[in-house]
């Protein structure tokens, strides 16, 4: 039996929060000019050295979905947004390793002066070869790297100064307006304050029983989870038309839902929503659920030694 070797792949791993015109230019470059069978773009779904991410995991996911689908030899794996949590770039070679080889990694010049910091990077350094975009400002101090190359991509604009400026100049078309809604909306609202509009948008149409559970310190796909008894099926569903219209209203939008006459999930990446009659929500015990995971988290961070 012939040995047939593995794929040989590029990883494009990031926040792309949200992606731009330079991200794009970054991965037609790298097609162009290192030898692969394929790049994988790889979204986060929490950067290890940052403490939250502007626009949800599954917003900044379909953002690139839409960007890099139509590119040759581009894969965009939803991976590390199917983990729910922070994950080392380690984990993810790991991972890939599994079913290809991966050969390098993309990083922008300005990773450089912490490179040495990231989880396990003697291993990463001996494993592959780093492949430096270079950005103005950041000096190429490559001295501790072993095997290295250079892309010389012209990206003047970075998702901060975009998030910061508003200036949708340097986002594709395809996404302008989705990432304009995000930027008027969830910049401007705390998740508390998202949480209390959704709850008046609910207590507005008449909602029941509505209850605001905090995971932020919970292994959970959400940071907070909303619940709210409906009268009956037809009123569950008005419920959720008065909630797209009130969320749109305030520039917050439904990812992606799971509607029937007695119970309704809407997903707002980092808040779900969940509108039942009662019978359900007794018969499913969800609150039961959530306050175990928060007593069980809480019961972790009392033995955590560190």
């Amino acid at each position: 039996m012939v040995n047939q070797s593995k794929p040989i792949v590029a990883i494009f791993g990031g926040s792309f929060d949200p992606p731009h015109i330079g991200h794009q230019h970054i991965v037609e470059s790298a097609i162009k000019n290192l030898e692969i069978n394929h790049l994988l773009v790889v979204p986060a779904y929490l950067n290890p050295f940052k403490s939250f991410s502007f626009a949800s995991a599954t917003q900044r996911l379909a953002w690139c979905h839409t960007l890099f689908d139509d590119f040759e030899k581009v894969i965009v794996s939803d991976y590390e947004i199917n983990e729910g949590k922070s994950t080392t770039t380690e984990q993810t070679v790991k991972h890939f390793n599994r079913v290809y080889d991966v050969k390098y990694l993309i990083i922008g010049s300005d990773n450089l002066s912490t490179l040495t910091k990231w989880h396990h990077f003697s291993w990463l350094n001996e494993t592959i070869t780093w492949v430096i975009i270079t950005r103005d400002g950041y000096p190429l101090h490559v001295d501790h790297l072993k095997n290295w190359e250079i892309l010389n991509v012209d990206a003047p604009m970075s998702s901060t100064q975009i998030r910061n400026k508003k200036d949708l100049h340097y986002v594709d078309k395809k996404i302008q307006k989705s990432v304009q809604i995000v930027l008027k909306g969830n910049n401007l609202m705390t998740i508390e304050e998202r949480v209390e509009n959704i709850v008046h948008i609910l207590d507005d149409k008449k909602a029941e029983e509505i209850e605001v559970f905090n995971l932020d310190d919970a292994d959970y796909i959400a940071k907070r989870v909303v619940i709210a008894n409906s009268l009956n099926g037809k009123h569950t569903l008005a419920l959720f038309d008065h909630l797209k219209k009130g969320l749109k209203e305030h520039g917050d939008s439904i990812l992606a839902s799971d509607t029937s006459d007695d119970w309704v999930v809407a997903d707002l990446g980092d808040i779900l929503i969940h509108i039942m009659i009662p019978e359900y929500r007794q018969r499913y015990s969800l609150e039961q659920f959530l306050n175990e995971l928060v007593e069980n988290q809480a019961k972790n961070i009392d033995i955590d030694p560190a």
